[in-house]
């Protein structure tokens, strides 16, 4: 099977995922559930459970207690994203093509849906208790899941990109935003699953880093795609950054140097995913392997 075929067959499957954990729109509670749906369905490169599933796969994972982790790390995801494009924030209209959560619903019903999906997420993941039979790997993940996520983590680094939009930042300060606002979750959803698939604690750590890196050449390729790329392909606005006055690698390297960035973290990245099977003769580690590479690239080449 090539990459792209193998692709969408992994995204489809956590797209069927995600479907079998929507919450019920019913009551006089219905609006927000439907707001949260609509938000979730809104399509997407389903990157986050993919990468899960790839690195569970890959490690030996076999029961489904993968699965609501997966449903739970793109309703984290997506939380982040209807407060991105929140008035307060960066006051978008547009993302994948469609009208925002909140041009849809209206601002409080965007901040409450946001809020909503963050917490259901956890609802979700708890699920995962009655589907293996070693709770000890499942509060381990969750662990790790509510690190990643927290003031440590995403909604940390999104408090410093906030606080300090507009305003002069060195490398270490945007570095240290990537990889809290974007690389956490990347880190949350590999590392998950290599713990769910039982992986030791010096896997789960090389496997983390990888991720981080992951994280911080997507980012920056986001931010040479915003100065570069074609709205229409993308499905949200370009130029948003310099719109909202945000310091990115673009603005401090210029496009050549960011481009050189996202090569240097990808490269590192991939040469640690290849010493998760190096010597092995398992074919599935070895082949999980391989779509974890070819992942790394589309991801930091990508278009959209």
């Amino acid at each position: 099977m090539n990459f792209n075929d193998e692709l969408n067959l992994r995204t489809k499957e956590a797209e069927t995922i995600i479907s079998g954990y929507l919450p019920e729109a019913d009551g006089f509670c219905r609006t927000l559930p439907e707001a949260m749906t609509y938000a979730l369905l809104a399509g997407g490169k389903r990157l986050r459970p993919v990468l899960m599933k790839a690195v569970f796969d890959m490690l030996g994972g076999e029961g489904r207690e993968v699965e609501p982790f997966m449903a739970g790390i793109e309703m984290i995801h997506t939380h982040s994203l209807i407060h991105d494009d929140l008035p307060a924030i960066d006051n978008d209209d547009y993302r994948r093509g469609r009208l925002t959560t909140h041009k849809v619903y209206g601002e409080a019903m965007g901040v409450l849906s946001g809020d909503a999906l963050l917490n259901y997420a956890y609802e979700t993941m708890l699920k995962a208790f009655d589907l293996t039979g070693s709770s000890t790997q499942v509060i381990k993940a969750l662990r790790l899941m509510s690190e990643k996520t927290g003031i440590k983590g995403m909604l940390g680094g999104q408090s410093v990109d906030v606080q300090n939009n507009g305003i002069a930042q060195d490398e270490q300060m945007l570095e240290y935003i990537y990889r809290k606002k974007t690389s956490a979750l990347i880190e949350a959803s590999m590392g998950t699953g290599a713990v769910l698939a039982g992986a030791d604690d010096e896997t789960v750590r090389l496997v983390e880093k990888a991720a981080s890196l992951i994280g911080m050449a997507f980012q920056i390729r986001d931010d040479i795609l915003d100065v570069e790329g074609d709205e229409k392909t993308l499905g949200k606005p370009v130029h948003s950054d310099d719109k909202n006055h945000k310091i990115t690698y673009v603005t401090l390297y210029g496009l050549e140097g960011a481009g050189s960035e996202v090569r240097r973290f990808s490269d590192e990245a991939c040469g640690i995913i290849r010493t998760l099977a190096k010597d092995s003769s398992d074919e599935k580690r070895v082949r999980g392997c391989s779509f974890l590479l070819s992942l790394t690239e589309y991801l930091t080449t990508r278009d959209r």
